[in-house]
């Protein structure tokens, strides 16, 4: 990506704003995915755009669009409480997903399950603290499931992205 501030600053405003636009959809869909009572399965749309942030402009990069969209979601359609678990699962996933990328061999698809998984794992433990029920971990392993199953199918679609994205931009 070219370093000028112009070009960086659009590509912060149109990944910012896809990620808003991914969270919204995101609320709007219901996920009875035949587990009746686990909280927190979610698609994570947006995770497409920080993991195109991650491998387009940074590590640095993405962590910032990170909490921008966590902070604006959590005002817009959630509370404080949303805001915490929301920073701790994406903090623990952009912090595996960046160790994970700079592994030989691991792919696009392997990086993004990474993310799905710690993202999870991050939501779950914050949650056994504020709420002081440890027995909310019991979820866990539908999480994880879920983690990877998304993870999966994003980071499909993102290696697709960047592939196409590489070849309209030469």
């Amino acid at each position: 990506m070219k370093n000028s501030i112009a070009t960086k600053t659009a590509y912060y405003g149109v990944l910012i704003a896809l990620a808003l636009i991914f969270s919204y959809v995101e609320v709007l869909i219901p996920i009875p995915i035949g587990v009746p009572g686990v909280p927190g399965i979610k698609l994570g749309l947006a995770n497409i755009v920080i993991l195109i942030g991650l491998y387009v402009m940074g590590t640095k990069d993405a962590f910032i669009i990170s909490c921008i969209r966590i902070v604006l979601v959590g005002f817009t359609f959630g509370n404080m409480f949303s805001i915490l678990y929301s920073l701790a699962g994406a903090i623990l996933s952009w912090l595996v997903m960046v160790l994970c990328k700079k592994m030989k061999g691991l792919s696009i698809v392997g990086v993004s399950i990474a993310g799905g998984i710690s993202h999870n794992i991050g939501q779950i433990v914050v949650a056994a603290l504020t709420m002081k029920t440890p027995g909310i971990l019991s979820y866990l392993p539908v999480l994880l499931i879920a983690g990877t199953i998304t993870g999966f199918v994003i980071g499909i679609l993102v290696d697709i992205i960047l592939k196409v994205q590489t070849k309209a931009f030469k």
